[in-house]
This record gives structure tokens, sequence and C-alpha cells, in this order.
């Protein structure tokens, strides 16, 4: 399975009514900062939806809800593999070649 990564999508943002699309299956998920393109959250994991959906974003209040003027302004994208540990190797062929030893 070639695995590529999917185009950059905004995260939605509280209280708004925005959906994620991603896959529900393992995989590789990237999430930054839209305006300066600063890595925010990245990882490998069995259910990307679900990963996704449960990244914490923003504080809550002291009532319990979401504190949206503090939300950073965020983008995301996908990667599917067909398990963890296949997104967890590629991850692990990603560093190796980012430090020079590939």
């Amino acid at each position: 399975m070639i695995s590529t990564w999917s185009e950059w999508k905004r995260y939605p943002r509280p209280g708004r009514g925005d959906n994620l699309e991603a896959p529900i299956s393992p995989g590789i998920y990237e999430v930054r900062i839209a305006g300066t393109g600063a890595l925010y959250s990245f990882g490998a994991v069995d259910n990307l939806a679900q990963a996704l959906a449960l990244l914490p974003v923003g504080s809550k209040s002291w009532l319990g809800r979401r504190d949206t003027s503090d939300v950073p302004d965020l983008e995301y994208r996908t990667c599917a593999t067909s398990s963890k540990a296949a997104a967890e190797r590629m991850i692990g062929r990603r560093e190796t070649y980012l430090s020079g030893a590939a």
C-alpha cells in the first residue's frame, strides 16, 4: 500500500459546526498553525478521525466551556496506512532521513 498525504484542511473551530474529514483507519496526522506553519501536533494512531476529534485545542473556562478566544487557526492533513505499526515505521524512516543517516 502506497500511502500519500491528504491536502491541508482547516481544523474545525469550536462553536462553528465545522466537520473533520479524516479516515476511520490507522495512519499519521499532522496539525500545524496555519499562519506560521509551525507544528502543533503530530502522531501515529489507530483511528485518524478519532485522534483529530479528541485533539486538545484551546483551554476550558471554569464553566467547562471552550474559550474560543485563544484557539489558534489550525490546519491538518492525514496519511492513512494499513496499521498503526506501518505508520510508526514511516515516522521512523522520516526521522532517519531527516537526521542524515539515510
